[in-house]
This record gives structure tokens, C-alpha cells and sequence, in this order.
């Protein structure tokens, strides 16, 4: 390799570094934030016409092993309170975790999603995948209560 290429791959390895430091904070803060707003909704929509909601997860939702009031409790429950902690970014990455499976059970429960908003599903467990992977990044609770801790 001649010094001139050598300099241009430094140059840029330096610059993709960099770019690191801004791009992977700001995706992950962007994953936490679209995902729990989209489930936030979903619960506040639930909450705000409960007879609905008791009706389609007993004639429409089919979710396994447990019965629909249970299941319309916990789902709404789910939608409210797991983006809370996924926005602040404390505890994320077993919360991201659990809503994970909370949004494998509605795909799984729900036969039109197949047909309608199944993309969705799999864009948002893709963005929950990230940040159980990555976890919540710096600008979370979680990077503050561990720096505060190590110290």
C-alpha cells in the first residue's frame, strides 16, 4: 500500500470514528423514542375506549395460554408502562426485551397484522433487536445511574 492510499484509509477509519461518537448515540435514542411512542399510543388508544378494547381481544386478538381479560389488561399495561422506561432509557435493556416478545405474542395473536401491518411489526422489532443489542446508548438513565455508581 502506498502512503498516499495509506493516508486516505487513516484519514477515513478517522472519520468514520467520529462520526460514531454522534450517528450510533443519536440511533439509539431515535430506536427508543419512535418505538415507545408508537406502543405509547397504541395504549392510550386502548385505555381511552376500553369496551373496544375488551371486545377485540375477545372476538378478534386470539392470544395463547392465558384468558382475553387477562390478556387486555396486561397488553394495555404492557403498551403504557414499557415505553415509560424505554424513553428514559432505565432498565432498557430487559424492558426492550420484554416488549420484544410483547410485540411477537400481538403479531402472533392478531391474523390481520399478517396481512396489513405485519411490516410494521417487523420494523419495530428490528429497532427493539438494536437497542437490546446496543442497549440504550449515552443518553439514557441507565449510562447516568452506572457512571454514578462507578464513581
Amino acid at each position: 500500500m502506498t502512503n498516499n492510499t495509506r493516508s486516505i484509509v487513516e484519514t477515513y477509519d478517522a472519520l468514520i470514528e467520529q462520526l460514531q461518537y454522534v450517528f450510533v448515540p443519536v440511533l439509539l435514542l431515535f430506536c427508543r423514542l419512535w418505538v415507545a411512542w408508537v406502543f405509547f399510543n397504541s395504549g392510550v388508544i386502548k385505555i381511552s375506549s376500553w369496551d373496544s378494547t375488551l371486545y377485540l381481544f375477545e372476538y378478534e386478538y386470539q392470544v395463547p395460554l392465558i384468558p382475553w381479560t387477562l390478556a387486555a389488561y396486561m397488553g394495555t399495561a404492557a403498551e403504557l408502562i414499557l415505553p415509560v422506561f424505554l424513553t428514559l432509557g432505565l432498565l432498557t435493556r430487559p424492558m426492550a426485551a420484554i416488549l420484544f416478545v410483547f410485540n411477537i405474542i400481538a403479531v402472533v395473536s392478531y391474523p390481520l397484522l399478517w396481512e396489513k401491518g405485519f411490516y410494521d411489526h417487523q420494523l419495530w422489532g428490528m429497532m427493539i433487536l438494536v437497542v437490546v443489542v446496543w442497549g440504550p446508548g449515552p443518553l439514557s438513565l441507565d449510562k447516568i445511574i452506572k457512571s454514578k455508581l462507578q464513581s
